[in-house]
């Protein structure tokens, strides 16, 4: 008898012990993941700019040998070179294309840089960049100041009287947001030096090309901006200037006019 008390008492101990154990493990909670690393988004490269894109189409079109990646600042840009078909050439024209126009324009540009070396005269036809005066930029809205409500009652006019129309057209004329009036000016000067820079490259190369004589030739805009870089940079290598169909971009200052006085 006493032995069967023996086994039954461990057999009871044991099993008012292990679901107390049981419960105890089920409150202790799940040890936590490892936290996975956030990926990186990934980051999107610059778009090209429309110049850009049309140079890498020239890059696939044009024979290798007339191609030249010349350097302006930090820009590469491509210019299309054909030495003259002579022994004796006189010199390089310098082909300066127009706003929306490539290296190898199908009018004035492209026709005059295959034709020139056929007259003893080698050419070089370069690439202007996107201008950023182009962009439209975005308005600036200025928040109006807090009015208390009685601020507004008594500053509110007659319902019945009409604002003169000075007043009114006063109003939108003051509408003109000087914040956007300084980036466009900003742009401005950032495209011009852009552009003179590409020039300044141009007659480098021509001078390694051991030219005799450097004739700067404008088309559309192109003739603008090579007008405007005569007149401001005043370089003593080029001794002929020709403009054809020549404009200015829109809101250029100073005026094509005072850049070219007859």
């Amino acid at each position: 008898m006493p032995s069967v008390y023996r086994l039954a008492l461990p057999a009871l101990c044991l099993s008012l012990i292990l679901p107390g154990s049981f419960s105890a493990q089920a409150s202790e909670p799940a040890p936590a993941a490892a936290e996975q690393p956030a990926e990186k988004p990934a980051e999107r490269q610059p778009l090209l700019e429309r110049s850009q894109e049309e140079a890498s189409a020239l890059e696939r079109k044009v024979p290798s040998q007339e191609q030249q990646q010349l350097q302006a600042g930090s820009d590469t840009f491509l210019a299309l070179w054909k030495p003259a078909n002579s022994s004796d050439p006189k010199g390089a024209v310098i082909l300066v294309p127009g706003a929306g126009e490539t290296a190898d324009w199908p009018q004035v540009i492209g026709p005059l840089r295959k034709k020139l070396p056929d007259v003893a005269w080698s050419s070089l036809s370069i690439t202007l960049p996107d201008l950023q005066s182009d962009v439209i930029a975005p308005r600036v809205v200025q928040t109006p100041p807090d009015v208390k409500p009685a601020d507004t009652a008594a500053a509110a006019p007659d319902a019945t009287t009409a604002a003169p129309i000075e007043q009114v057209a006063g109003g939108e004329a003051d509408a003109a947001d000087p914040a956007v009036a300084e980036t466009g000016e900003e742009h401005a000067k950032a495209d011009a030096e852009r552009i003179f820079a590409r020039i300044d490259a141009a007659l480098a190369f021509a001078e390694q090309q051991s030219a005799r004589h450097i004739v700067l030739l404008g088309h559309g805009t192109g003739a603008y901006w090579a007008a405007r870089y005569l007149n401001e940079r005043q370089p003593p290598q080029v001794e002929r200037f020709v403009m054809v169909a020549a404009q200015a971009p829109v809101a250029a200052k100073p005026g094509l006019a005072e850049l070219t006085p007859t």
